[in-house]
């Protein structure tokens, strides 16, 4: 794909990642070259995974809690992204990183994967490590990493 292609862009943002900046730099491509932009959320389901032998309401009310908590917060974008007349869509999905990216990529046929890049610690290695080195080797489309700067949390 060269940049004169670029019509779909996927932007990654999760709850626990820095993203102000990735955004408004998504936003800047996107205005640049008229793409539309997909906004996705991954949250993983814990009730996804098997081997859970307690019963957790608590759990699962806090679980739902979050997933409202993430679909405000992309309303939120997705409004002072169509007041500046940029065409966006938000996604939420509930699974593994790797998967719901892939398929979202898949579906839609995005051309830019827009993803934070940023300094990983043990336990956000363990976390997403994994599934951002996965990403790199595996996505059919090309891939922008975007710095973070310390502290920026995806509040916008």
């Amino acid at each position: 794909m060269s940049m004169n292609d670029l019509r779909r862009m996927l932007v990654v943002v999760t709850a626990t990642s820095d993203c102000v900046k990735l955004v408004q730099d998504a936003f800047g491509l996107a205005e640049r070259f008229g793409a539309t932009v997909f906004l996705l959320d991954v949250v993983h389901d814990p009730f996804a995974y098997t081997g859970w032998n307690l019963p957790m309401p608590s759990f699962e009310k806090e679980y739902r809690k979050l997933l409202e908590g993430v679909r405000k917060r992309l309303r939120v974008i997705v409004k002072k992204a169509k007041d500046k007349g940029l065409s966006i869509e938000s996604l939420v999905r509930e699974g593994h990183p790797f998967d719901e990216i892939l398929k979202v990529v898949e579906e839609n046929r995005i051309d830019l994967l827009v993803m934070p890049a940023h300094e990983e610690y043990r336990l956000e290695h363990y976390l997403t490590g994994k599934v951002m080195d996965k990403l790199v080797r595996k996505m059919p489309c090309s891939i922008l990493l975007v710095r973070q700067e310390e502290g920026t949390l995806c509040e916008t």
